[in-house]
């Protein structure tokens, strides 16, 4: 017959051991009955850890549009209110325009309202959201409206192309004897390709005519942004420096009324494309909004094939944690117990 030995230090280490053991676990299934789904999923699905990968990729890539969307909204929504800004600032100077046209006495009171209405349009389009120029097409870092001041490109541009027409300046005295046929020749000219042509890019706007296109859907995408080039605005900005400008210079009444009349007219078709702007806008506002209900339908099936997949019965993971618990508080008290043991307590 062969005797073993046992000693208090095997047991100790025996205990240890396990009391290691039974925290790994405890830790594990804490972390399942926090999260609701398995510590490791390797472990757990095995073969099918593919498909909750692919689950998982899915539903991230689906929530990133769905906060990519959020900044689209964001954008439009700050666009549509800068447009009806604008908007509104051209119908207060068409109502004066239109009082100027029957009343020559209210020309100064019209050239205040055009300087009024080209400040808010500057302060407008040169707006920013999150570091980015809502209006400037993709150069969305460049401000995308240059003041019209003096000494600027934009106000010296401007007075080069009447000088050269005219051969003086619009403060020269004999400005006063420009007729109506002759300013509209000006206008036609000269200010009509700066601001309606090719003049505009480079004097006048830094943005580009391409908005910005986002990804609204996985299989989706949309202009999501109004650029200053649109020739509503190109058309508020003729004739807000026009205005401005020459109302408050030594042109004569012949020549004011001349501008006043197509000013009428330029300002009542740049409210309506003002108009036109906003409705898109508002087309647009609406299909972010429904792709991005859509993606959150897909989002809740995704979660739901996820929970079911990974998920963790909650009480089960309650009662394994207590019970880990209730094993390792135990443990602690046996190996106390088995420390206190010495053989020279025996004898």
């Amino acid at each position: 017959m062969k005797t073993t030995f046992v000693s208090t230090s095997a047991v100790t280490n025996a205990l240890r051991y396990s009391m290691m053991r039974q925290q790994s676990a405890l830790i594990k299934a804490q972390k399942e009955a926090t999260s609701g789904f398995v510590a490791d999923t390797g472990l757990a699905l095995g073969a099918r850890t593919a498909q909750s990968v692919a689950l998982n990729r899915d539903h991230e890539r689906l929530g990133g549009i769905v906060d990519s969307n959020a900044l689209v909204a964001s954008r439009l929504s700050m666009t549509q209110k800068s447009l009806k800004q604008i908007g509104a600032s051209a119908q207060s100077l068409l109502a004066s325009l239109t009082t100027s046209a029957s009343s020559d006495a209210t020309y100064g009171q019209t050239r205040d309202t055009a300087r009024a209405t080209l400040e808010t349009m500057t302060a407008v389009l040169n707006t920013s959201l999150n570091g980015e120029y809502l209006f400037a097409g993709t150069n969305t870092d460049v401000k995308p409206f240059n003041d019209f001041k003096p000494g600027s490109p934009s106000k010296v541009a401007f007075d080069t192309a009447f000088q050269t027409h005219f051969g003086f300046t619009q403060n020269d005295p004999a400005a006063k004897n420009i007729t109506a046929a002759q300013m509209d020749s000006f206008m036609t000219t000269k200010v009509e390709p700066m601001f309606l042509g090719s003049g505009w890019q480079g004097t006048w706007s830094n943005a580009t005519d391409q908005g910005i296109t986002s990804r609204i859907t996985l299989n989706e995408t949309t202009e999501s942004s109004v650029s200053a080039n649109e020739m509503g605005i190109r058309k508020i900005a003729m004739i807000s420096v026009v205005m401005s400008d020459l109302l408050g210079s030594n042109v004569g009444d012949a020549a004011r009324a001349a501008l006043v009349t197509r000013g009428v007219a330029t300002i009542g078709a740049a409210v309506s494309d003002i108009g036109q702007l906003e409705a898109r806008t508002g087309i647009i506002e609406q299909r972010v909004s429904g792709a991005t209900e859509r993606l959150k339908m897909q989002q809740d099936l995704y979660e739901g094939y996820i929970l079911e997949t990974e998920g963790v019965n909650p009480e089960k993971a309650a009662t394994r944690v207590t019970d880990l618990i209730s094993m390792i508080e135990k443990s602690y008290a046996l190996t106390a117990r088995i420390q206190q043991l010495s053989l020279m307590k025996f004898l």
